[in-house]
């Protein structure tokens, strides 16, 4: 690669590190994990960014590359869960209300599959338009809508699932205070 391209790729990198690593954030939850999911995709970027003709597209060439290393990690994981016969308790460290909204949608997307949660991420998080997520993403439009449509009904459906199961919690607990 050319020394004026390094220079151009580290003053990119300079100017939107910040946007992508809210952009890997978003698609995984631990903080830590983010880090390395960004220097995971500006290391394969680096070497394909002669490639890019067009840099103003660089954001969603980096958005396609950590989704993509995103999807390996969570397949090259999935082999490594061991189930268990009781699931550890969520504690949320912040009690106030908007860290604990925010923690509950961390882990109520999970549920989605990862095509799913990229989109959700892209259209509600990144404020993408429908044709901005699908160019991103390598898909069409429509399929982007059904694929958004399907995530929302399925985190409406674990929202009201969990909102019935903390209502149980509670009745049962009540009864044995009573009791």
């Amino acid at each position: 690669m050319a020394q004026g391209e390094v220079l151009e790729f580290e003053e990119y990198v300079r100017t939107r590190q910040d946007a992508l690593l809210r952009s890997a954030r978003r698609l995984v939850p631990d903080p830590v994990d983010a880090q390395d999911l960004l220097q995971t995709a500006l290391a394969r970027t680096y070497g394909r960014w002669e490639t890019i003709e067009d840099k103003r597209l660089a954001d969603a060439y980096l958005r396609r590359v950590m989704i993509n290393t995103r999807t390996e990690w969570w397949r090259a994981r999935k082999l490594e869960e061991v189930p268990t016969e009781q699931l550890p308790e969520s504690c949320v460290d912040d009690a106030t209300e908007q860290h604990a909204d925010r923690a509950l949608l961390m882990d109520v997307l999970k549920v989605l599959a990862p095509k799913q949660r990229s989109v959700v991420v892209l259209r509600h998080w990144e404020q993408m338009s429908t044709d901005e997520t699908a160019a991103a993403l390598g898909m069409s439009a429509g399929t982007v809508k059904s694929t958004l449509h399907r995530a929302l009904a399925r985190l409406r459906e674990e929202l009201e699932a969990r909102e019935l199961d903390a209502r149980a919690l509670e009745r049962e607990e009540r009864e044995r205070c009573a009791a």
